[in-house]
């Protein structure tokens, strides 16, 4: 990919929350750093140490990393975001290892389209629902999160 990390991971916010305001995007940006750091499971094999590269790439994780979706093009892509100075703002605040208190030490979100946040997400259990920013579920690991 030709993005800096820092350039990705504005376009990543833009794209995944643009629309949610600065508490928002700093909560999904927070979601990416906790991944990076979290020290067991799944996303610590990926992270390999704290890239965030690695984590926002990591395939079948963030919509906005994927151009095409079931054959469709999705436009809602990364590569289509054009971030602003807020979004590097933010960027900047996740790189310099700060995440939003707000949501904990979740590992994921989702938008449910719906007021009604699962109580887990992903399928499976490996997170309990935590907490709710704007139109955004997020969701704690679980034990079953630890033997991924």
């Amino acid at each position: 990919m030709p993005y800096t990390t820092r350039e990705l991971l504005a376009r990543m916010i833009e794209c995944e929350a643009g629309g949610e305001g600065d508490t928002g995007m700093r909560a999904v940006g927070s979601v990416i750093e906790n991944r990076a750091n979290v020290p067991y499971g799944e996303f610590f094999r990926v992270s390999n140490g704290g890239n965030l590269r690695a984590i926002m790439t990591q395939p079948g994780q963030f919509t906005c990393m994927k151009e095409f979706i079931n054959g469709t093009y999705n436009p809602q892509n990364v590569y289509n975001m054009n971030p602003q100075d807020i979004h590097y703002q933010i960027a900047d605040w996740i790189l310099s290892a700060n995440t939003l208190g707000a949501v904990g030490d979740s590992l994921f979100y989702y938008n449910p389209y719906s007021p009604v946040c699962a109580d887990y997400f992903p399928s499976g259990g490996v997170g309990s629902y935590y907490t709710r920013i704007h139109k955004h579920c997020f969701y704690a690991p679980t034990q079953k999160y630890a033997k991924t």
